[in-house]
Formats: C-alpha cells, structure tokens, sequence
C-alpha cells in the first residue's frame, strides 16, 4: 500500500462533501508549519457553536507542536495515540464545564461535542487533517493544566497536515487504508414513526 484510498463516505442520502470527505486520519506531517489562519477559522467555528441558553460552557486547551503544553498532552495519552499523534501541528482538549456557580451545566457534554463536531468541519473545509482521541488520562489533562473539577476534559484532538502513507507503519497504512463503515441510519433510529 503507498496511497491513501479514496476516503469518501459511502452514503445512503446525499450529504455536504465536507462531511462526505472527512475522516480522522492518523498519519500527520510532522514537521510541516500548521496552518495558523485554518485554525483561527476553525476555533471561530467552535466559537459560533450553539450552546443550550448561550452558556457556553466549553474551553478547550490548545498545544503547538514543540511546546511544553504539547509535551504534557502527549503524556496523557494512552497507548497507540502516543506512536502517532505527537506528528500533528497541534493537539487540542476540550474541555466541558460541566459545573458553574455550583450548578450542575446539564448540557455541558452535548454541547462540548458539538464544538469539537463544529471545529472538525471547518478544519477539514479549510484543508487541515483532525483525529479525536478517547484514549487519555482525564485526572492528568486535569492535574497538568490546573483544571478545576468544574472542568472535566472530554477529547483531544490532533490537527496539522496530512502526512505521507507511503512514510508511516505497516500498522497505520493498513487502518488508513481500512474500508469507512457506519451502521445503517435504520439502525440508529429509536422511534421512525
């Protein structure tokens, strides 16, 4: 293998090609420059998510390549995320305040996802590559940026420029070269009435 396939989702409906041609690569260039006016455009797009009642109630952690931030985000990180994402120009946490003025934020979470799910979009609109990340320390994200426990840490996500397959590991072409799947639409619906 020495090319990336053709990464379009396979649709049942027509969708917008920014979404249809997104996926969450794992192979970044590592020492490209990241593009700072794409990641202005894309934490403006973050910035203009809708949150339940205008709260708000997201932050999010940015760290460049190189830097002491990065360094202890990359620390956190568990398993195969640590063999490819230190590549990315940047990895960026975002952070739910799930709690204000000691009042539980019930939406917190939803709307935290939906700034990570705004910011993906417009990244790749504006040609940078993302990959979320589960697969962190929360209580170290937490103890390493002083996060109350208002702030609870719910992804990472890595951003820079796509990398060259033909440069990374039997590993990493082979799963960037793996059929895109998701379950049917039918599948997902509770209620279709």
């Amino acid at each position: 293998m020495t090319d990336i396939l053709d990464r379009t989702a396979p649709t049942h409906a027509p969708i917008l090609d920014v979404l249809a041609e997104r996926w969450s690569t794992r192979i970044f260039d590592s020492v490209a420059a990241l593009d700072e006016t794409a990641l202005a455009s894309a934490l403006e797009a973050a910035r203009w998510t809708p949150t339940g009642a205008n709260t708000q109630p997201w932050k999010l952690i940015v760290a460049r390549r190189g830097g002491e931030a990065h360094a202890k985000i990359m620390a956190t990180l568990a398993g195969f995320n640590s063999a490819w994402a230190g590549d990315a120009g940047a990895l960026i946490v975002f952070v739910a305040e799930t709690t204000r003025d000691g009042k539980p934020m019930t939406w917190a979470l939803y709307d935290t996802g939906q700034v990570a799910a705004h910011f993906t979009v417009q990244a790749h609109a504006d040609g940078l590559s993302t990959h979320q990340m589960g697969g962190f320390d929360p209580a170290a994200i937490s103890a390493a940026f002083g996060l109350s426990d208002d702030f609870t840490p719910i992804t990472i996500m890595a951003v820079g420029e796509l990398g060259d397959i033909r440069a990374a590991s039997p590993e990493l072409q082979e799963r960037e070269n793996a059929p895109r799947t998701r379950r049917a639409v039918a599948e997902s619906l509770l209620v279709d009435a």
